[in-house]
């Protein structure tokens, strides 16, 4: 599925399809791709099952472990690359990158408690 961006791939509860993410192939080629099959087949066996099918639940970490399926892929674009706003401490000038906009009424900065500025927006 190319609509899929910031998975590796998907199982789907009500069709029981798996959906891969083919630029997972493009970048990381065959061994991520079958990485990633082995890690939805655990979902997928796990919910016929009946049992724990979440990334949160035992069953799955155990299954996962079992068959040495990864919990997580490798991502295409790194944080810095799909970041969109750039913020900053007005106390202590730590500098945070975000993907999504912050709220700077509510949230503050983690090292001072300082208020939060938006510096620019970068795409």
């Amino acid at each position: 599925n190319k609509r899929l961006r910031t998975t590796g791939g998907r199982y789907l509860l009500k069709s029981h399809d798996i959906e891969i993410n083919p630029k997972q192939y493009e970048h990381y080629g065959e061994d991520a791709v079958v990485k990633i099959i082995l890690h939805e087949l655990c979902h997928y066996h796990l919910h016929i099952s009946g049992k724990g099918y979440q990334h949160k639940d035992q069953d799955f970490k155990r299954l996962s472990q079992q068959v040495g399926a990864p919990r997580f892929c490798n991502s295409i674009e790194s944080y810095q690359q799909r970041a969109n706003y750039e913020y900053y401490c007005t106390k202590c000038h730590a500098k945070y990158i975000r993907i999504r906009k912050v709220d700077t009424n509510r949230m503050r900065c983690g090292h001072c408690n300082g208020k939060l500025r938006m510096k620019r927006q970068l795409k």
